[in-house]
């Protein structure tokens, strides 16, 4: 990090530059240079990453590539694999600057010559990862940091140098691809034409006789077979798609994008997951059958296609030979419903995924519409199935989906159920984050083929990351590392290239490499704040023993104890009561959030925290708990939220695990509460946890009911809930926790 003095530098900056980003252009290559005069950095990768985009942004092009060039040796000699490929595209840029100043050229012809150069004695793996930031990315991607930092400069006559120096970062980086975006389309079709057989508009007819469309792209030069890598997918990003092909071909391999029928080039109606399973196996049949393949194919990636790489199980193509799958859905389980409470997120992304060939991004980043729906269902308290009619735009898809509460056949056709598992004979990777959405897909997916196929080769790798950093890891596209999440720095070993591991995974099926060495068991995790990754065959055999906490109400600050004594008197109760008709949180600012922050949100809830454990502490595995209450309604939506509190009063997210009380016992089928009536909930958590707790920190729980504008609103009154509105309401809920409640933590010694 820069130093204390640093960090408080302040440097002179023409304030008319705030709001000029011309003027500014002209301002910051003098900035720059000044800031070269004396610029250090403590992080090495840093020092070198800043030093090069400065001597950029002042005309120092020689100097900026000879940066680049020690930051790639400097990664060379930590045998990171970055060092092929970072910055190379920076250092053509670099070189085609200095070829235009010095040799009189312009710039689009030293360009066009500097990258031809370049890539012809570029690898195809090379090229191909070199390449794909250049095909992705665009000027607006950095030119909107560059005018919000501007923007802050308002009214100001100096700049502090950290600000300073990322400023000039978003000025180069928008400049670059500025300069370069005419260039560049024409350049990289011809290296691809040089390197693979492509086809960008590939059409396939469905045994029903639906069309599929998709993209693929081989190494020219290969005369064997090859092996598919096959991504099938909802989202057309076209020249996002092109270059995971292209990716799989520098490594080898054919390279297939396949589309959700309805997309792309198919003429069809789109449709969210019904089909996917049969289209994606009919796919691969199709790929197996030409020319080119050796008949075996892998699938990968995430989300979405995470979710159509299980729904391809289901049926088991004779091709399919593996898959890698990263924090992938679940439908039913963890979208559009987790716990049987549907999300409001799932409505706007069915206009983004159905509504057009490609993706329909202005509809889904019109924050501003969805934000009102959510507002307006909270306020007025109309019933859930109404929020098409408070849109004003019919959605038959989410009409569709909240007609299935539970999870019915309708649900279970879409991924493998029950004995379906046991015909799933491939070797599986799943990756997954304890943060975000995924963890419960993962959880169930690895959960069931364990318990139908006992013998299966599959392993799961799941450690502090969210939706997405669970599919590509903590790397960027220009090779940034993200080293935090939600205000928690990752441990050292957590920081990994999951995008590496897919090929060493493929290259292992495929290629006869050996078998990547994290996977040392079927389950992989990482111990947050010790620096490790443990492996465990079972999720049970993540942790060799159970704490058991008691609901108790007995005060402790403002909370309630978590104790491992069982109370005396198992009558007594901890009370919570919330009124499902009042609104006057609708603005309510929640405090906390971040997996590491300052604060809990016990909102609706009631909070209970544990005494300083004696020593530190493992707790890895999935939390489970009885809840023993009465309660005034025949039912609720509940959800548990796990912290550590340490020394210094910091909360860190462990895990949580929500649902609707009436489905507990069966996510199939609802079986409604009793009012009045003493009754119990017990059940196992769907998000694994993994965290060394620090000597003296508590373990703190969250118990709350689930009222607010993001999902939906169970009042209780026993109808299908989706049909509720506030009307329903009547008197508050009102909730008697009994103390002989309790959470089972499962602990690591």
């Amino acid at each position: 990090m820069l130093s204390g003095f640093a960090r408080s530098q302040q440097l002179e900056f023409a304030e008319a530059a705030s709001s000029d980003p011309v003027r500014a252009a002209n301002v910051l290559p003098r900035l720059a240079r000044q800031i070269l005069a004396e610029y250090k950095h403590e992080d090495r990768f840093t020092q070198l990453d800043n030093l090069y985009r400065l001597r950029l942004v002042a005309g120092q092009y020689a100097e900026a590539q000879t940066s680049i060039a020690e930051l790639r040796s400097w990664l060379s000699n930590a045998h990171d694999p970055r060092a092929d490929w970072i910055n190379r595209h920076s250092e053509i840029y670099a070189r085609a600057k200095e070829l235009s100043t010095t040799k009189g050229l312009p710039f689009s012809e030293a360009y066009a010559q500097v990258f031809r150069d370049a890539f012809s004695r570029f690898s195809d793996l090379t090229a191909a990862t070199v390449v794909r930031p250049l095909a992705v990315l665009s000027a607006t991607d950095f030119q909107g940091d560059f005018e919000c930092g501007l923007a802050k400069q308002k009214g100001k006559s100096t700049i502090a140098l950290a600000e300073a120096v990322q400023l000039i970062r978003d000025f180069q980086m928008a400049s670059q691809f500025r300069e370069t975006a005419s260039l560049l389309p024409a350049l990289v079709a011809e290296d691809d034409e040089r390197r693979y057989v492509t086809e960008k508009e590939f059409r396939i007819r469905a045994p029903d006789g639906g069309t599929l469309c998709g993209v693929s792209m081989r190494p020219r030069a290969s005369t064997a077979k090859l092996s598919t890598l096959f991504k099938f997918t909802i989202y057309v990003e076209p020249a996002y798609d092109l270059a995971d092909a292209r990716l799989s071909a520098g490594h080898g391999y054919a390279g297939v994008v396949g589309y959700v029928r309805g997309k792309a080039c198919s003429p069809d109606k789109p449709v969210a997951y019904e089909r996917d399973g049969a289209d994606s196996s009919a796919m691969i049949d199709w790929i197996a059958a030409q020319p080119w393949s050796d008949g075996r194919v892998g699938m990968y990636s995430g989300s979405y296609s995470g979710f159509t790489q299980w729904a391809t199980a289901k049926h088991m193509p004779k091709a399919l030979k593996g898959i890698m799958a990263g924090a992938a859905a679940a439908p039913g389980l963890d979208v559009p419903m987790e716990g049987n409470v549907f999300w409001n997120f799932s409505y706007p992304w069915l206009f983004y995924t159905l509504d057009r060939k490609d993706n329909d991004d202005a509809t889904y980043n019109d924050h501003k519409r969805w934000q009102r729906i959510d507002h307006e269902f909270y306020v007025t308290g109309r019933a859930y199935r109404e929020l098409d009619k408070i849109d004003g735009t019919p959605n038959a898809t989410f009409d569709q989906w909240i007609s299935h509460p539970s999870y019915d056949a309708y649900w279970q056709s879409m991924i493998p159920y029950g004995q379906e598992f046991t015909r799933i004979n491939i070797p599986v990777l799943q990756t997954a984050g304890y943060y975000g959405g995924g963890p419960g897909a993962a959880v169930y997916y690895f959960g069931e083929l364990q318990k139908a196929n006992p013998k299966a080769e599959d392993y799961l790798v799941i450690g502090p990351y969210h939706h997405f950093s669970a599919q590509y890891g903590v790397f960027g596209l220009l090779g940034n590392e993200y080293d935090s999440i939600g205000g928690m720095t990752l441990d050292p070993v957590a920081r990994i290239d999951l995008e590496r591991l897919r090929f060493d995974w493929f290259d292992y099926l495929f290629k006869g490499a050996r078998k990547p060495s994290l996977l040392q068991d079927k389950v992989n995790y990482q111990v947050t704040g010790a620096n490790v990754w443990k492996h465990a065959p079972t999720f049970a055999a993540m942790g060799n023993q159970s704490r058991r906490f008691y609901l108790t109400p007995v005060p402790s600050g403002t909370a309630f104890q978590l104790s491992e004594k069982k109370p005396g008197n198992s009558n007594s109760v901890v009370p919570l009561k919330v009124d499902l008709a009042d609104r006057s949180d609708v603005d309510r600012q929640a405090p906390g959030g971040g997996v590491l922050d300052d604060a809990v949100d016990s909102w609706n809830g009631v909070e209970f925290i544990s005494d300083s454990l004696p020593q530190a502490t493992e707790m890895s595995g999935l939390f489970s708990s009885n809840l023993d209450f009465h309660c005034n309604k025949k039912d609720f939506d509940f959800e548990i939220d796990l912290y550590e509190q340490t020394l210094k009063g910091k909360y860190v997210q462990l895990t949580s695990y929500w649902t609707r009380a009436s489905y507990v016992e069966n996510r199939n089928e609802r079986h409604l509460l009793t009012p009045g009536k003493r009754q119990h909930l017990q059940f196992v958590a769907n998000r694994l946890m993994s965290r060394q707790f620090e000597k003296g920190s508590r373990l703190v729980m969250i118990l709350r009911v689930i009222k607010e504008s993001g999902r939906q609103i169970n009042y209780g009154s026993g109808k299908e809930v989706s049909t509720e509105s506030v009307g329903d309401a009547g008197a508050p809920l009102e909730i008697n926790w009994f103390s002989d409640s309790y959470v089972d933590v499962p602990v690591s010694r």
